[in-house]
């Protein structure tokens, strides 16, 4: 048997293992043509169906099974079978084709797609009758709200013709009462058989006009005809009868016309709310925006700080910035909102803007802090004031000690006062009596300053074997400088050597004249060691203070005087206060200075926890964010908001003088000539670190005056507490000296102070720590040069020698001639050269010193240019240590 290639027919391929049949393909080209008239070219095989041969059968498909869901058809009465015709038996061809069946997984794969198909079928016909009940069910619920809201309408429309016909007969009633005819009405329904429809009022000037657009009600009109009406003499004439209006069935569904949101929300006419442009229209005529007729401007009071940004003012005027800018330019000011402007243009733009202006400045936040009015009948008696004044060593705290029994004059180091402190006893007459005591060291002059403000009156203390002394004088000064009267206590009068009456004279050149001289100011000689006449002296006091009729109100905010500061480790900042004005109690919010905080706790004179102090009472203040300084004032203030505003005014205050007197300005020649001379002073740098606030003053005060044009002292910081780690650094960074005055370093600034080897000196005394800062610092002047002449010398011949340059023969003219010594060369009475004597020979033989009236020969260090007559001056130069 042999294959034969026939174009068109198919290849029947026999061979002794098993048949298989091959389909001829053939390539061939489609092109693709898309919508965007984009064309491709793809392509593909053609297969040409198989042509069966005459005889050949065509096989037979197996047919699929019948679905599950098909159910058998009706039974129908049997047809007879007819015979088939006889089919002569085929003899198998060659040619004929033998096809594959069909595998077991084949048929398990088969088996699973048609389950799988019926699965689908069922859940998918389960779907569709789930969605069909709920369309029921929507469209009944649906129905049902129509109804519902037919009825409701029907009710309403009932309703509403029932309110028409009242008032209809209301208004006939009226008419009938006021004996008036009824008007017939245009048009009547038709009256039922049996019962008379009642004729409509006519209308008459005092009747209610009808409804102008009401449609007439559906339950209140008839299809039938409607009555005759008779207008007058003659024939009956008909009356068109109303159409009546088409109401829909129930169940009838209503033609739906335009689909709108509300149709389609399902709301009626009666459910329509405003539209958006209703609402801002009415809003526009509430508010007068649509209406064009000018507004009444209005006039403000602005409040006009210092400075102010744009944008503010405009704000506080209810202006548009814009507006502002646009005046700002017009004035030739160019200005952002967010710029500041100062307060005179401020005020021109606000008054041009019609607006009235009130200036306030950055101060007035200190209005009303103090000195504010009391009423009369207020004030009560308070206890007086007295500050002991004296020369240093007069015994002042020695007498106060034996006032309150105490010894406080043994806790003093080098017995002598260095604070200022403030107590209060209990006079022999029964009053109470408060005592300030002031250091006499001339160093405490701002001591002495606060405590004669702070008082009312003045006890001088004079020693009656020293008499009056500088310190005397200047405390005598501040009591008249402060006004206040002054009372003389002669102390030491047990002494050998005591003079009272040199004291009384004394006084006289500071025009101050005793009772015993005929004077008016109060005396008393008293003993502080044996305790002699201190009674009369408090009632003296007392006595004074009866005079002078002191009063203040209690019952107000507190006012006083800080007259003590100092930083303590275990409590924080403490102040010893000095209560003026008021009475100041426990949790108040007080401002000293630059400072302020809320009173945790306060202790009188004898460390005692107090609830309040009132007037004249001195007390010790923990709370504190900071120590304040001595002389502040202090006040009490309604809330921490306004202490804080108050302390930051007066912390950039004083940032502002500080920056002041750091910054120098020249004006003038002179101030530039002082400027040029110390500009090269040397300075000492110092840190200060002291127990009281008034002591780190003092010290400050005491060293600035120390030091003169060449070198002075530059106090980098100074305060109370004890010495930190941070003024130890501090110092380190500056090369400067730590000066810590009856206080100690911490352990921590020990240690920073060894690492940086700073040095820390601690002083107890006021006297040594000025004496060693100025022993300091004259050794930082330098010394004074001082040129001792020895003798002079005549150049005579000038001799070249190798190796050695020129040597100048020289006479001795005059004194000395020394090896080693400075000496001038002189030409012509004018100084060519000053140098060092380098060679001095007599004849071969080196020598250290020419005597006058010998000859010797003499070179010069680094310099060669001498000639003959030359005269070379011969001097030796000394040091002089300066001090200041």
């Amino acid at each position: 048997m042999t294959d034969t290639k026939t174009t068109g027919d198919k290849t029947l391929t026999a061979s002794p293992k098993t048949l298989s049949l091959k389909r001829p393909a053939e390539a061939g080209l489609v092109k693709q043509s898309f919508s965007h008239g984009r064309t491709n070219a793809v392509v593909v095989e053609k297969v040409k169906r198989r042509t069966l041969a005459p005889g050949e059968v065509k096989p037979t498909p197996a047919a699929p099974p019948p679905p599950p869901q098909a159910q058998a058809p009706a039974a129908q009465p049997a047809r007879p079978a007819a015979s088939p015709a006889p089919r002569p038996a085929q003899r198998p061809n060659a040619s004929s084709m033998v096809l594959r069946t069909l595998t077991s997984d084949e048929m398990g794969a088969r088996a699973q797609a048609l389950a799988g198909a019926r699965v689908r079928e069922a859940e998918d016909r389960k779907k569709a009758q789930d969605d069909a009940r709920a369309r029921i069910i929507r469209e009944a619920e649906e129905e049902r709200e129509r109804l519902a809201a037919e009825s409701r309408k029907r009710e309403e429309d009932a309703r509403r013709a029932l309110e028409d016909e009242t008032k209809r007969r209301a208004e006939a009633e009226a008419v009938k009462r006021l004996g008036e005819t009824p008007a017939p009405a245009t048009s009547a329904p038709v009256s039922p058989p049996r019962e008379s429809a009642p004729a409509a009022p006519r209308r008459d000037a005092g009747a209610r006009p009808p409804v102008i657009g009401r449609r007439p009600q559906p339950e209140m009109e008839e299809p039938a005809r409607a009555a005759p009406r008779r207008t007058g003499p003659g024939p009956v004439r008909p009356v068109t009868p109303a159409k009546p209006e088409r109401t829909p069935r129930v169940g009838q569904a209503k033609e739906r016309g335009r689909l709108t949101i509300t149709t389609a929300t399902g709301a009626t006419g009666e459910d329509r709310t405003r539209s958006v442009a209703s609402y801002r229209r009415r809003v526009q005529r509430m508010s007068g925006k649509g209406s064009q007729e000018p507004k009444e401007k209005l006039i403000r009071e602005v409040i006009i700080p210092e400075t102010i940004t744009v944008q503010e003012l405009a704000n506080r005027m209810s202006e548009r910035a814009v507006d502002v800018v646009r005046l700002l330019m017009k004035q030739g000011v160019m200005k952002k909102i967010n710029e500041l402007v100062d307060a005179d243009t401020a005020q021109l733009i606000a008054e041009e803007l019609g607006h009235t202006v009130r200036r306030v400045a950055e101060s007035d936040v200190e209005e009303g802090l103090f000195d504010a009015a009391d009423a009369e009948g207020e004030a009560l008696p308070r206890p007086p004031v007295v500050t002991i004044m004296g020369h240093v060593d007069h015994g002042k705290t020695s007498l106060l000690d034996a006032i309150r029994h105490t010894s406080v004059v043994k806790g003093e180091a080098g017995g002598i006062t260095q604070h200022i402190g403030a107590y209060q006893v209990t006079s022999p007459l029964g009053g109470l009596i408060t005592f300030i005591d002031t250091p006499g060291h001339a160093a405490f002059t701002a001591m002495r300053q606060r405590g004669a403000r702070s008082t009312d009156i003045v006890v001088l203390v004079v020693a009656a074997d020293d008499g009056v002394m500088p310190q005397t004088a200047e405390a005598v000064n501040h009591a008249r400088a402060a006004g206040v009267p002054i009372i003389v206590a002669i102390n030491k009068i047990d002494k050998e050597d005591a003079n009272p009456q040199r004291v009384r004279t004394d006084l006289l050149q500071y025009e101050i004249q005793v009772e015993s001289l005929g004077g008016e100011t109060l005396e008393v000689e008293v003993s502080a060691k044996t305790g002699e006449n201190l009674d009369k002296l408090l009632e003296i006091i007392q006595l004074q203070a009866e005079l002078l009729d002191l009063k203040a109100n209690p019952n107000r905010s507190a006012e006083g005087v800080v007259i003590e500061a100092k930083l303590d480790r275990g409590r924080g900042p403490v102040a010893t206060v000095l209560v003026q004005r008021g009475t100041l109690h426990q949790g108040d919010v007080v401002v000293a200075g630059s400072e302020w905080g809320r009173v945790r706790a306060l202790a009188d004179d004898k460390g005692t926890a107090v609830s309040e102090a009132g007037p004249s009472t001195p007390v010790e203040i923990l709370g504190f964010n900071g120590a304040p300084e001595a002389g502040d004032r202090l006040a009490v203030v309604e809330n921490e908001a306004r202490a804080r505003e108050v302390a930051e005014y007066r912390q950039r205050q004083k940032r502002e003088q500080a920056a002041a007197r750091a910054t120098v300005r020249v004006s003038g020649l002179e101030e530039m000539m002082s400027q040029i001379k110390t500009a090269g002073k040397k300075e000492f740098p110092l840190v200060i670190k002291g127990d009281v606030q008034g002591s780190v003053e003092a010290i400050v005060q005491a060293l600035e005056k120390v030091g003169n044009d060449e070198v002075g002292v530059r106090v980098l910081l100074s305060g109370a507490g004890g010495v930190t780690e941070s003024d130890v650094i501090l110092a380190a960074a500056s090369n400067a000296v730590v000066l810590g005055f009856n206080v100690r370093a911490l352990k921590d600034a020990r240690e920073a102070a060894e690492r940086s080897g700073t040095e820390i000196r601690y002083y107890n005394i006021i006297y040594d720590l000025v004496d060693d800062i100025k022993q300091a610092m004259s050794g930082m002047l330098s010394p004074e040069r001082r040129e001792d002449f020895l003798g002079n010398a005549e150049i005579r011949e000038i001799f070249a020698v190798s190796k050695v340059g020129k040597i100048a023969g020289c006479l001795v003219t005059e004194g000395v001639v020394q090896k080693g010594a400075s000496v001038r060369l002189i030409r012509e009475n004018v100084v060519i050269h000053e140098g060092k004597l380098s060679t001095l020979k007599r004849f071969k033989d080196d020598v250290a010193e020419v005597r006058a009236g010998m000859e010797c020969g003499m070179s010069f260090e680094n310099y060669q240019d001498m000639r003959a007559g030359d005269v070379i001056e011969c001097y030796r130069v000394t040091e002089v240590k300066r001090t200041l």
